[in-house]
């Protein structure tokens, strides 16, 4: 009898969807398993770093790389762009993820495919809190996963939390650059109107729009965004390293909004990467099991 195309039942048919072959063990990250150009970012193993940083505007690729000492675009598909360099003598690369969890899960998803293991987000926010104002950053250290991505992979009590090390220097780097900065929860959003607590069309409200937003002030969480907690779960269920850093844009307790400080979080995040070297050259010429602060910076 002869198998169908799908690949159902013949063990040596390899699976066209990225999952592994059952009898070699081999992993297919492409639609097409005779590739390993990934489908949607068109990138390859050695196009990327180990650590990327996800901005969701592909014009804000430029904005980064612009305070790298090179970069080369390695690949440019659909909303995903990607370049390759260095900062401060570190390897480094950004691939944009369009807006929202759905295609930013999908770079992750591939990125890891090539073998990045630390995954920034750099993007800007809504803050909800009033000591945060336009032009801060916000580091993000946990998420409320307000999104419906992350819960096609895991449970809804699965937690999205950032890797401590990535934290850590994110807050270093901003802190030596000199910025303005906070560390806290994140809510990410499917919806940047509704899910966030703003008017519709025709001042369309979504219901108990008001009491969510005052619930997440009253709990502390400092930024909407719409892609960190998918990010930081992924991340965390695939054993890599993620975070989060935003600047605020829209000051949710007064009204402003200025596009502002876009490149304080491209500078910091790239910072971070440079920091994150060099913490990882400490634990493994220490030995140590993972950094920790006693390794310093």
């Amino acid at each position: 009898m002869t198998d169908d195309a799908d690949g159902s039942d013949d063990p040596k048919t390899d699976d066209a969807d990225g999952y592994e072959d059952s009898m070699t063990g081999e992993a297919h990250g492409s639609e097409d398993p005779k590739t390993d150009e990934q489908y949607h970012l068109e990138v390859t193993a050695g196009d990327v770093a180990e650590a990327v940083l996800l901005p969701g505007d592909p014009e804000r690729v430029e904005t980064i790389t612009e305070r790298w000492e090179a970069h080369e675009v390695v690949a440019d598909h659909r909303e995903y762009r990607t370049a390759t360099g260095t900062y401060d003598g570190a390897p480094i690369s950004v691939t944009s993820t369009g807006i929202g969890s759905p295609s930013a899960a999908i770079a992750v998803e591939e990125l890891a495919r090539v073998g990045a293991d630390t995954l920034i987000r750099v993007g800007s926010c809504g803050a909800i809190q009033p000591e945060t104002d336009v032009g801060d950053l916000i580091i993000t250290a946990g998420a409320v996963r307000q999104e419906g991505t992350s819960k096609e992979y895991v449970r809804e009590e699965y937690p999205a939390v950032a890797d401590y090390a990535v934290v850590a220097a994110l807050a270093a780097a901003a802190e030596e650059l000199g910025y303005e900065y906070h560390v806290g929860l994140t809510a990410s959003t499917d919806s940047f109107y509704a899910g966030q607590s703003r008017e519709g069309y025709g001042g369309f409200e979504a219901r108990d729009s008001d009491a969510k937003i005052d619930e997440l002030r009253r709990a502390g969480v400092l930024n909407f965004e719409m892609e960190a907690s998918a990010i930081l779960t992924l991340a965390s269920i695939y054993g890599l390293r993620a975070g989060a850093i935003c600047t605020v844009y829209a000051d949710r307790t007064t009204g402003e909004f200025a596009v502002t400080g876009e490149g304080r979080a491209a500078e910091t995040a790239s910072k971070a990467v440079a920091m994150l070297a060099e913490m990882d050259d400490r634990v493994e010429e220490t030995r140590a099991s993972a950094w920790h602060a006693g390794l310093g910076l």
